[in-house]
């Protein structure tokens, strides 16, 4: 297969998941005819929709999904910072000197998405994630270089300013102004209203859907097995919240000191319709933790999606009912943090993944391919464990955690499976590495490579300096000076070496 046929991207900052397969690629590769929908349009995408669930549920009575061992791959996205390290709203340039597949755009014209082509996980993978994640990441920074810029792995731009958080730097695709502007008729015109009690307060009022763009993600797909599709998807619940805490990085926005991962709260309410009028069973979020465990199948969460969330993008794809390309944009316009995809092999057979989400971009490239390794190998250990993992942690729990080490990283307590409230940094130094390392060994990833990226979590978590540590310390040693910070930071990540390593002077 070609690049653009095997790599795993979510196009329109998530809006659209699947550009692997031809179908898909031709689907949201090219840009929509405009921006205006009448109401026969969603008629017409709803009718699609509806017989698109209905095949979909088709086959997974009858089985159709590619049953294989787990392929892993991700999605990073980045930012383009100027000398003075602010934004830099030039993807468009960017993208055009890179011509490759594996880079495309986000939402905001200062950020660009790299993605990675699919591994089994096995062997050498992560050793071969890495590289390719350095290599491409290597391309862009050149690229940025020629345009007097650089690019950055941070889920929070410590620098950036709300007003350039606004329809002037979205990126010009009109996909991404069809969002914005169903977005707000959904809320009536009603203001985006963002609301986070940190360390400190912040209130934001907002007219688009720009503030999103804050936010940038390390993105975890794990494709699996239909017949244990709903083991990895419940396990991906369950680890969400000490991912997020071991990989925190995002605890300044807009000179505030506000979560150590501020990019949850701010995603969730940068497109909510809380406060909106409408009918009691629509979902008020679009971004969400969900609503309960998987039962029996992966099938539950698309039957959800037709039937309670209303459709944002009714854009009439011609493509055979059969490449599911309608229900997998709709699916592609709701963000849970762990969410389920449909894709299509090279053979057009399809399969399904999980999209893990909780992750913060950054710190450095081996930090991220550790998050990842940290991630396949519990999803490997709990989704194969003998008693489910589900059935001795309640959802509500597992909810709870997740929002309580969005907030504290490392500091955060939790629930885990035998009932204990326990701190974090001890359920992953004493329990969760090695369930990691079981579920590594277990999918026979090289030996010598588990030790490599389950060492990074160790000693990040040991010492206790996640990327979200690591700023807070250079601003109480130096002053809250968030040019000075990302100079700093951008320094440090050049090197190459895991954030635990930075110290907390620059580099």
């Amino acid at each position: 297969m070609e690049d653009h046929e095997c790599a795993w991207s979510d196009l329109l900052d998530s809006q659209y998941s699947g550009v692997e397969d031809e179908a898909g690629s031709r689907a949201m590769g090219e840009e929509i005819p405009t921006t205006r929908f009448l109401p026969q349009d969603f008629e017409r995408f709803s009718r699609r929709l509806q017989q698109e669930t209905q095949l979909l549920r088709q086959w997974f009575r009858e089985g159709r999904f590619v049953e294989h061992d787990p392929v892993g791959g991700f999605e990073l996205e980045a930012w383009l910072i100027d000398r003075e390290q602010r934004p830099a709203p030039i993807n468009d340039r960017l993208l055009e000197r890179l011509d490759t597949s594996l880079v495309v755009p986000e939402l905001a014209k200062f950020n660009f998405e790299v993605n990675s082509t699919p591994q089994r996980l096995q062997g050498d993978a992560l050793r071969r994630m890495q590289a390719e994640l350095e290599s491409t990441w290597a391309a862009c920074r050149a690229a940025a270089a020629e345009l007097d810029a650089d690019a950055l792995m941070i889920g929070i731009l410590p620098t950036v300013r709300e007003d350039e958080l606004g329809l002037v730097n979205m990126s010009s695709l009109r996909r991404y102004r069809a969002i914005n502007d169903r977005v707000l008729q959904m809320r009536q015109g009603s203001p985006l209203r963002v609301n986070i009690a940190g360390d400190e307060r912040l209130r934001v009022t907002h007219y688009d859907v720009m503030l999103e763009a804050a936010t940038t993600s390390f993105q975890i797909h794990l494709q699996v097995p239909q017949s244990k599709a709903a083991r990895y998807f419940n396990a991906a619940l369950i680890v969400s919240a000490p991912m997020v805490a071991a990989a925190a990085n995002s605890p300044f926005l807009f000179g505030k000191d506000l979560w150590d991962e501020t990019r949850i709260p701010l995603f969730e309410q940068s497109v909510e319709l809380d406060g909106v009028a409408a009918p009691a069973q629509m979902p008020r979020q679009r971004v969400t933790f969900g609503s309960g465990y998987v039962r029996e199948s992966l099938e539950e969460f698309f039957v959800e999606n037709c039937a309670a969330y209303p459709v944002l993008l009714p854009i009439e794809l011609n493509d055979d009912s059969s490449r599911l390309s309608h229900l997998r944009l709709h699916n592609g316009t709701i963000w849970r943090w762990n969410r389920p995809l449909i894709g299509f092999d090279a053979e057009g057979r399809p399969h399904l993944r999980i999209e893990h989400r909780v992750v913060p971009s950054g710190p450095s490239a081996v930090d991220e391919i550790a998050n990842a390794a940290f991630y396949f190998g519990l999803s490997e250990f709990l989704a194969t464990r003998t008693v489910p993992p589900e059935q001795e942690l309640t959802f509500a729990q597992a909810r709870d955690n997740f929002y309580a080490a969005a907030r504290h990283g490392l500091h955060a307590t939790v629930v885990w499976l035998d009932g204990r409230a326990v701190s974090v940094r001890n359920l992953i130094l004493e329990e969760l590495l090695p369930m990691a390392r079981r579920g590594l060994e277990a999918l026979k990833v090289a030996g010598e490579d588990v030790q490599r990226y389950l060492d990074v979590i160790e000693d990040r978590v040991t010492c206790g300096c996640n990327g979200a540590t690591w700023q807070r310390t250079y601003v109480e040693n130096n002053g809250r000076d968030m040019r000075a910070l990302t100079a700093a930071y951008a320094a440090c990540q050049r090197r190459g070496n895991p954030v635990h390593e930075w110290g907390v002077r620059p580099c």
